[in-house]
């Protein structure tokens, strides 16, 4: 079946008909694959859209059903996993790392190991693409790398490696890899659409990445200081098209970047915890007030991080390569997840966003 690159499907709030307008405008000006945006306000979903096509070849519609790698929008639900044990009293927040998982090299605590102050973000010994699909091998090589800077004297997103980081630390304690750990205790019972190491059923459903031009290699290296580039590059193939759309990748936990859901469950777990879920009071408060702020040492640019989340005064989220974006408003009361599956930058999304909170009578998003 023919479906026009500007057709966009969904619901949305009669207030809210201008962000459908910007939507369609977003969808109609995107090369490859489409999006899907998803807004949660005053207790009910509110724009809830999704446009464009679900494989490079453009023959195949973005489905209700269809989902779409975020890349680091991946992380909050990794940390959630955490958390989850933190509340519990099974992992200690500010327990050294090898009280838990001894082989750690790195001195550093599972506090700073949540709120990217560990150092742990780039590997020195070169390898392979197919190190991602080894869990094992992968914790093992960063059981033994040396950190960038002191733990806990400095921060940078550890862009790959953070799942990891997380992930073996909940096995560690529950036993559960952390795929399923998510599945069982946050987005099966919340019914979120959002998985990390997809089902032979699931990777039916899923949205080719698409747009990893020299364009976009250069605008997404640039300006940025020379450890992202050695953060990012190995294992080589985050960036490449023949990887992450593959089944091996998609199957695989990378739970740093290869999450894949639905614009609706990403913004779903931001809802959760708007309603008070998932966390006690106490720690969902810990959690997104920062704990560290200033100079990202791998992104170059300043950010501040709570435990999973990058914090500001509006609210907490994360954003992700390609231009992904989930997140909750505190002042504006919502939730919004924007998610696509041709690589740019996050001016849509930002975009998209300021367009509802006109609708909410909100001051835009400051630039």
């Amino acid at each position: 079946m023919e479906r026009d690159a500007d057709a966009v499907d969904g619901t949305v709030d009669s207030r809210c008909a201008a962000v459908q307008e910007s939507f369609a405008d977003v969808v109609r000006g995107l090369a490859g694959t489409g999006a899907a945006v998803a807004a949660w306000q005053d207790g009910r979903w509110v724009v809830d859209l999704r446009g464009g096509f679900a494989d490079a070849a453009r023959s195949r519609p973005w489905r209700r059903s269809s989902i779409v790698q975020p890349y680091s929008v991946t992380k909050p639900f990794a940390a959630l996993c955490a958390l989850r044990l933190i509340d519990r009293g099974e992992l200690e927040l500010d327990a050294p790392v090898q009280r838990y998982w001894p082989e750690f090299r790195a001195p550093t605590t599972v506090r700073q190991v949540l709120s990217h102050q560990a150092g742990v973000v780039a590997l020195d010994e070169p390898i392979p693409t197919e190190t991602f699909y080894d869990w094992a091998g992968m914790c093992a090589l960063l059981a033994r790398q040396e950190p960038a800077w002191t733990p806990g004297m400095a921060h940078g997103e550890s862009a790959l490696f953070y799942g990891h980081l997380v992930g073996e630390l909940v096995r560690r304690v529950d036993g559960r890899p952390l795929g399923r750990f998510l599945r069982d205790e946050i987005c099966g019972p919340l019914d979120l659409d959002f998985h990390v190491g997809l089902s032979r059923a699931d990777l039916r459903r899923v949205v080719d990445l698409t747009g990893f031009d020299d364009a976009f290699r250069e605008s997404n290296t640039s300006g940025r200081p020379e450890l992202y580039r050695r953060a990012i590059g190995n294992p080589p193939g985050a960036l490449e098209a023949r990887v992450v759309n593959s089944a091996a990748w998609r199957s695989a936990e990378i739970p740093a970047v290869n999450g894949h859901g639905s614009a609706r469950g990403i913004a779903g777990l931001y809802v959760a915890l708007l309603r008070g879920e998932l966390l006690s009071p106490g720690l969902l408060a810990e959690a997104t007030t920062p704990q560290c702020a200033g100079r990202d040492l791998v992104f170059g640019h300043e950010n501040a991080w709570g435990l999973g989340f990058g914090v500001d005064d509006e609210g907490f989220g994360m954003g992700g390569l390609g231009g992904s974006f989930g997140g909750a408003s505190r002042r504006g009361g919502y939730a919004f997840a924007y998610v696509t599956g041709t690589m740019g930058d996050g001016s849509a999304g930002e975009a998209l966003e300021n367009t509802f909170r006109a609708c909410l009578g909100l001051a835009p998003l400051p630039g």
